[in-house]
């Protein structure tokens, strides 16, 4: 994160027609790394992320008007890039349970592997297939959790769920993270 980003700075950009773009640029600056991570942990491809992320940004550019700052802006940036990512994986029909024995397990790890920015050791391999056998929602409860150390309130406000639920989701995700992790070893 920039240490000169100051979020009702550039909130007071967007604001205005004529600094619209300059405080949008100061939003891409800011958060398209984390975004990029967080997506890319949903979809696994660099390639995909990368687009995944192209759009977030586009969708948000095309909607900033309707950003009323209820929400801070990573959390409206957030939910962009999750709903991108649902989008994406139901057209990929990954939407629902992948089994790890089944070949849409198969041809998502093959992908991860042979993608070149994938730089992860036989342990984040094993990570990553225990990730693409979750629920859509645990794994991205997890991702958000684990990778993002984001809050459960924030959670809340990103999916529109109950922290407890939220809670109850990242606890099953990890339960079954362990049990594949524990039967690998």
């Amino acid at each position: 994160m920039s240490a000169s980003y100051n979020e009702r700075e550039v909130l007071g950009l967007l604001q205005d027609p004529s600094t619209q773009r300059k405080g949008f640029e100061k939003v891409v600056e800011q958060y398209s790394e984390q975004l990029y991570w967080q997506i890319r942990r949903m979809v696994l491809s660099h390639e995909d992320a990368n687009d995944l992320l192209q759009n977030t940004f586009l969708k948000a550019w095309a909607n900033i008007e309707y950003f009323r700052a209820e929400a801070r802006l990573s959390t409206w940036l957030y939910r962009i890039a999750l709903n991108e990512c649902l989008t994406f994986l139901n057209k990929q029909k990954a939407s629902s349970t992948v089994s790890l024995d089944s070949p849409e397990a198969d041809a998502l790890l093959q992908k991860l592997e042979s993608d070149p920015y994938f730089s992860g050791d036989e342990m984040q391999k094993k990570l990553q297939k225990a990730l693409i056998a979750l629920p859509e929602k645990q794994r991205m409860v997890f991702n958000l959790r684990y990778y993002q150390e984001m809050k459960y309130d924030e959670m809340s406000a990103i999916f529109g769920t109950s922290v407890g639920a939220l809670k109850a989701s990242y606890h099953h995700a990890v339960k079954k993270i362990e049990q594949y992790l524990s039967v690998e070893y």
